[in-house]
């Protein structure tokens, strides 16, 4: 087979483009791919929801890769291991309750099973502001990563979508862009982020999981945004909690959807 270098760049624009026109209008957006976006793409996708998720890196997994200070082990608890058994990701059991996974298989396995549970990914690409219509979010604003790390003036595309998840970590860049455009309109004490507190592990792991919700009509957090969001601890490179949380979003949006 003789091969045309024409027809490779023509089959990379043209089948790209194609998943970029499908994706204009969706179910719901997911802005960060950490360990929480891609469990919640996995599980939106799973329940028939057309799931968009953008990662403006050119690789997804967020802090998971390093594990802790770069040992590329992580640590989760046991409440978390139905979700890692269920991504076929081995675990080994280092005392009562906690399990370790090797980050680069967790990460890997976690992108691979959303993207064939029908998960679109695309990187690269980066949210800089959010449509609001009659107060409620329906859409994204995208720019190219590489246009905002070179300055340039060029002009974003939009998207439209039901439902956006903010699990972009610990700067909580959809909630923080509300807030700059619109004021103090999120759903917490104050109307704005109450900001991450401390590290504590046992408590942020929990609370994590009560603050995945909806923060402003239309946005929901999951991951470490939801703690940045409603004021919990972080909790360092234990990950049982991003992969509830993940799981939680979905599960909330999914029954919003069809209600």
């Amino acid at each position: 087979m003789q091969l045309d270098d024409v027809i490779i760049s023509r089959a990379i624009i043209d089948s790209w483009t194609k998943d970029l026109l499908d994706s204009l209008e969706i179910d719901v957006a997911i802005v960060g791919g950490g360990p929480a976006g891609l469990t919640a793409g996995y599980y939106l996708s799973k329940k028939g929801l057309k799931t968009v998720l953008f990662e403006r890196n050119l690789s997804i997994g967020g802090g998971m890769w390093g594990g802790g200070m770069m040992y590329n082990k992580c640590v989760f608890q046991q409440e978390s291991k139905p979700i890692l058994d269920e991504f076929g990701i081995r675990t080994e059991e280092y005392q009562d309750g906690y399990f370790l996974t090797n980050s680069l298989e967790t990460v890997t396995s976690l992108c691979s099973g959303a993207i064939k549970a029908g998960l679109k990914i695309f990187n690269l690409i980066g949210v800089e502001d959010v449509m609001i219509r009659q107060e409620q979010v329906t859409g994204l604003v995208l720019n190219w990563t590489a246009v905002t790390m070179a300055k340039l003036h060029i002009d974003p595309l939009t998207i439209r979508a039901k439902a956006v998840i903010d699990s972009t970590g610990h700067a909580a860049e959809v909630a923080a862009i509300i807030v700059r455009k619109i004021g103090k309109k999120l759903l917490t004490e104050t109307g704005e982020m109450l900001g991450e507190k401390p590290m504590w592990a046992e408590v942020g792991e929990r609370t994590i999981v009560e603050n995945t919700k909806e923060i402003y009509p239309g946005v929901f957090v999951a991951g470490m945004s939801a703690n940045a969001v409603f004021g919990g601890p972080r909790m360092g490179p234990i990950f049982g909690g991003m992969l509830l949380s993940g799981k939680r979003s979905a599960e909330i949006i999914a029954a919003k959807l069809a209600g």
